[in-house]
């Protein structure tokens, strides 16, 4: 006998967004559709006791339908207010491919109308499936505040009349980067969760990955898209050597680099190239550049620190942020050694964007310790440790303090 509670998490876990996509098609309201599709699940959980379905997707996204048109079938429901998304009945381009419900779910979800963080948020509930309180932990908000927040988010689509579409070729150049700014935060984090116990989000890479591949299906010419499913690629191909059998956080140096997924990195390999052939380049392939040096090092002492600074150097041109000039510092470091890494972030003691951020001091204590300051080192490794967003940085950072100590 299947167990139809493990059945429906898997379920949950890979259909959840294309399910509800389909549903917000017929309901034309964002709520409802979700109310729908958990009811759905719920039914699974019965229905599935006995045997699951060969197409789960399949019966989730007709029992949701079913339960939306059951709910437009009452007049109390009928007469609702303004529904919160227009369905565009506008034809799709003669060239173009046949609209896609998930698409334009993420088109909608990071509409220019929504603040950034309602984007990421909203994106997330909606595509990834996460609950309120998982998203608050994401953003280390309470949990009314980021019900609050949502809400805010569906009802601005609503005044704003969104259509529930893929936009037409001359709103993509400024719809098109947003959605590729939500996917990039998804995957930073599902890649290095902000709080919690794990290191990483497996539920959030997971969706990353979906979500650019997707992009990548209906933009195949468009380099940032490349370039974004590049970083993606190139990124998480580590993932298996990042923790150890007991969720431990085990750094670069130390990865078992004949573990890294071979093939995720020959494709993010190749779109990279794809993507920096595009000019001006785009600044997803210029990480994604950064992170092909890293697997294409035989070993982390092999890394061409030169050019992954260079390429930082091309970064903080076009794009200036203080987390590229604390990477950049941290790349010095490697390159000329601790006390050049040192002599960049010194440079950055007085940027208030990084009062607080966790990954400067860490970044301070190793480039100390490095140096032979072990006093200073320490300072900095318990402030970082102070910071630390989730539970298996704080355990490495402990144990640099107990070798430091020692």
């Amino acid at each position: 006998m299947t167990d139809p509670a493990l059945a429906v998490a898997d379920a949950h876990r890979r259909e959840w967004a294309s399910v509800l996509a389909a549903t917000v098609r017929v309901t034309r309201d964002l709520d409802l559709a979700e109310e729908c599709v958990q009811e759905a699940y719920a039914q699974a959980l019965v229905a599935w006791r006995y045997a699951v379905p060969a197409r789960p997707g399949a019966w989730l996204t007709t029992a949701a339908r079913r339960r939306a048109l059951d709910h437009h079938r009452h007049a109390a429901v009928a007469q609702r207010a303004l529904p919160l998304l227009v369905v565009d009945e506008v034809a799709p381009e003669p060239a173009g491919p046949p609209p896609d419900d998930l698409l334009a779910l993420l088109f909608t979800c990071c509409h220019p109308a929504l603040t950034a963080e309602a984007r990421v948020a909203l994106t997330l509930r909606l595509l990834g499936g996460l609950s309120t309180p998982e998203i608050a932990r994401a953003f280390l908000v309470s949990e009314p505040t980021m019900a609050a927040r949502l809400t805010r988010a569906k009802k601005k689509i609503a005044a704003a009349g969104v259509p529930f579409r893929v936009p037409a070729s001359d709103e993509l150049p400024r719809r098109l980067g947003g959605v590729l700014a939500v996917v990039h935060l998804v995957l930073t984090t599902g890649h290095t969760a902000p709080t919690g116990a794990a290191l990483v989000r497996d539920d959030l890479l997971d969706r990353a990955h979906d979500l650019a591949r997707l992009l990548r299906s209906r933009f195949p010419d468009d380099p940032d898209v490349a370039g974004l499913l590049a970083l993606v690629l190139l990124t998480d191909a580590r993932r298996a050597t990042r923790t150890d059998p007991d969720g431990g956080l085990v750094l670069l140096a130390d990865q078992d680099r004949s573990r890294w997924d071979a093939a995720m990195i020959a494709d993010g390999r190749a779109l990279v190239l794809e993507a920096l052939a595009a000019r001006p380049v785009g600044r997803y392939a210029v990480l994604a550049a950064i992170a092909a040096v890293h697997a294409d090092a035989p070993s982390f002492d092999a890394t061409d620190w030169p050019e992954i600074v260079g390429l930082y150097d091309v970064l903080a041109a076009r794009w200036p942020s203080p987390v590229v000039d604390l990477n950049r510092a941290v790349a010095v470091g490697f390159a000329d050694g601790p006390e050049a890494g040192l002599a960049a972030l010194d440079a950055l003691t007085g940027e208030p964007r990084l009062a607080g951020y966790g990954y400067l001091a860490a970044a301070r204590g190793e480039l100390l310790r490095r140096a032979g300051r072990p006093e200073e080192a320490r300072t900095a490794l318990e402030e970082a440790a102070a910071l630390a967003g989730n539970d298996a940085e704080r355990d490495l950072l402990d144990r640099r303090l107990e070798a430091v100590e020692g």
